[in-house]
């Protein structure tokens, strides 16, 4: 799929219409992580040197339609006026005259638009509204994308459309991983439960060489080839699926990999006594909490063989010693080759980018999606509205 970008765009004298993610933690009206803010300062930097008026449409939390004061994105500005450099004008219902009264360098930061449900009703009304207020309409929220709301889908069908830095980065890194991918592919698809990603696991056969999967979904796909997994999450009533997936990756041609050997323990605890044992040992007593570190080594040799890795999920349970062990080892690996030039690598997901992060090898990746979301729906073949409307 093509879709335009800030470098397709004459923007000298326009007002752009840019929507951006800036749902970010607070805490007593403080924002505690302004990674989302610093994410889009390039788009909106770059929009101002081309001599283009900035708008930013965002929203925050789910007030459902209401207007909520302490998800007012007036609480946003100061973080957004440090990230930039410059003063940020916000609105809470901009005009068109208004926003023309301003210099053309400005940047204005528009209330919370989902402080009425016109926004996630895609309420054709509200897009009219906004694409009163500029001349061309910028997405640079990737992680909203998957919504079919005023702001990301209505608005972009009536406004010439382009994708932001962040937006562009994000999409041609998804390409790069599922869309026309160097071979071979191997996917990591990890987390609790197999019912909550058939729609993933469905789309990644056809379409990877190699597909890992690990954590308690891993335990449902043991439980379904007869392995005893004692105590440890698995979805038994899902066995029949699992086996109908191992059916289809059979005949897609591609390589199922499950854990060859487990760290199992009697306590769900930091610190909790546990022991490394083959796939097939798991005490009736035990629960498996991690994969061991012949597994580990089994998936570094696959990466190594591998040109191209799409990582969603851990391997273990990671929020825990020393259950984070095949996780962080595994990305270290993956990083080490990713550093080597050998390896595309590109990861998403809440808890993905968690145990990235502390694992400490989210710099080392190609790339890290942090959209939670829309990634896994991309990862699973949909197409999002958001996306769809730039082309």
């Amino acid at each position: 799929m093509a879709w335009n970008t800030i470098d397709d765009m004459a923007l000298a004298g326009k007002v752009v219409l840019t929507r951006v993610d800036i749902n970010v933690p607070m805490e007593a009206g403080i924002v505690t992580d302004d990674t989302r803010i610093e994410k889009i300062v390039p788009t909106v930097e770059d929009l101002i040197a081309r001599g283009a008026k900035v708008v930013l449409l965002a929203h925050y939390g789910r007030p459902k339609g209401k207007v909520v004061p302490e998800m007012s994105l007036r609480l946003v500005q100061p973080a957004l006026e440090l990230a930039l450099g410059r003063a940020v004008v916000f609105m809470e219902r901009p005009s068109r005259a208004e926003i023309d009264a301003l210099p053309q360098n400005t940047v204005i930061l528009a209330e919370n638009t989902r402080f009425t449900d016109m926004e996630e009703a895609n309420d054709p009304r509200m897009a009219q509204f906004l694409a009163s207020l500029g001349d061309v309409f910028c997405n640079d929220a990737f992680s909203a994308a998957h919504r079919a709301h005023a702001s990301t889908e209505g608005v972009a069908r009536l406004l010439p459309s382009f994708a932001g830095r962040l937006m562009a980065e994000e999409l041609a890194a998804l390409e790069a991983a599922l869309g026309n991918p160097v071979r071979p592919v191997v996917a990591v698809v990890g987390g609790a439960k197999v019912s909550t990603k058939l729609e993933l696991l469905g789309n990644l056969v056809g379409r990877v060489d190699h597909l890992v999967i690990g954590g308690g979904m891993a335990n449902t796909f043991l439980v379904a080839q007869g392995v005893e997994v004692g105590k440890s999450l698995a979805e038994r009533d899902m066995a029949g699926t699992a086996l109908e997936i191992l059916a289809k990756v059979k005949t897609a041609g591609c390589v199922i990999h499950l854990p060859v050997d487990i760290v199992v323990a009697r306590e769900f605890k930091a610190g909790a006594a546990n022991e490394t044992l083959s796939v097939s040992q798991c005490p009736a007593d035990a629960m498996i909490l991690d994969a061991g570190p012949a597994t580990v080594a089994e998936l570094s040799g696959v990466f190594a063989a591998c040109k191209t890795l799409i990582w969603n999920g851990p391997l273990g349970a990671f929020e825990i010693e020393p259950f984070n062990k095949a996780t962080f080892a595994a990305a270290a690996a993956a990083a080490d080759l990713t550093r080597a030039g050998k390896l595309v690598s590109v990861a998403g997901g809440g808890d993905t980018v968690a145990a990235l992060n502390q694992a400490g090898v989210s710099q080392d990746f190609t790339f890290i999606s942090t959209a939670g979301g829309a990634f896994l729906e991309w990862m699973e073949g949909k197409v999002l509205p958001g996306v769809a409307a730039l082309g």
